[in-house]
């Protein structure tokens, strides 16, 4: 690990050249689920991931980057915005930076940060609420994708519960397009004890389903409640289902059985989104 001086002799950033730096260690570690929740750290990855960060104020420990950030999009204004703030950096060489990469083709940058769950009472106290609640959704894509629709489309928070993939996979981080850092995430162990502090609350419960259930044009959005996404292939579990005020449904034609998890939750979103608003 060499240091970079300035002409008075003050360190400007750290330069990494060894697999063995405990820096390279730790991103390497945070891959790792366990290690992700054991630190309360997680990566992120990419000029746009990192400038998202850097907007909401979110708490980056360290960034480290290689040559290749000079040769993405806005890679030398990114640089510069780093130097310019109080975030530790480093610099490494590509293949360093591929090493611990969790993408084939990374982005000359990575960046460390801490976190912390939402409080679930806060989230569930919220006026107008509006929350998506996810049953077993294992797919990191779908999982980041809902986040980034959430986002987008006036949910309150997203709550996710045992059984779906971690919410700081790399992967699901990706996917989010940095909306990880606008809309409020929490993990709730048992969904069925959430079911009844939502019942508390008079936030109706609405399930996705195709039994007796009716179109989702026909549900009112306008009170508070919360949708609940199943799992990709399974759907919502049956004591879930019991549990819930309305059952709702996508009316589809064609020859397609059901929607992807992502999608379903989207198109559902939006038609809250529609009634919500009036269009």
């Amino acid at each position: 690990m060499k240091e970079r001086l300035d002409r008075k002799g003050l360190i400007m950033e750290v330069e990494i050249t060894s697999t063995s730096n405990k820096v390279i260690k730790e991103i390497k570690s945070l891959h790792r689920k366990r290690d992700r929740w054991n630190k309360r750290r997680f990566f992120i990855e990419g000029v746009k991931s990192l400038d998202e960060a850097l907007k909401t104020s979110s708490d980056i420990l360290y960034i480290i980057y290689g040559p290749s950030l000079f040769d993405m999009d806005n890679g030398h204004e990114m640089y510069n915005k780093i130097v310019e703030s109080d975030i530790d950096i480093y610099k490494t060489t590509d293949k360093i930076l591929k090493d611990i990469s969790d993408t084939e083709n990374p982005q000359g940058i990575i960046g460390v940060l801490s976190f912390q769950m939402e409080e679930l009472h806060h989230l569930l106290n919220i006026e107008d609420n509006f929350i998506i609640v996810l049953d077993k959704v294992q797919d990191p894509g779908n999982l980041g994708t809902i986040i980034r629709s959430a986002d987008a489309l006036g949910a309150k928070s997203v709550i996710v519960t045992k059984g779906c993939v971690d919410i700081f996979n790399p992967k699901v981080i990706r996917s989010t397009m940095g909306s990880i850092f606008h809309m409020p995430v929490t993990y709730c162990e048992d969904i069925m004890e959430l079911i009844v502090k939502l019942k508390k609350k008079d936030i109706n419960v609405i399930t996705t389903s195709f039994r007796e259930s009716i179109p989702c044009y026909e549900m009112d959005f306008n009170r508070d409640f919360a949708l609940i996404i199943g799992n990709e292939s399974k759907g919502v579990s049956m004591d879930i289902i019991e549990s819930s005020d309305y059952l709702v449904k996508i009316p589809m034609i064609g020859d397609a059985e059901s929607l992807n998890a992502a999608m379903a939750s989207s198109i559902l979103m939006y038609e809250a989104f529609r009634q919500r608003h009036n269009f």
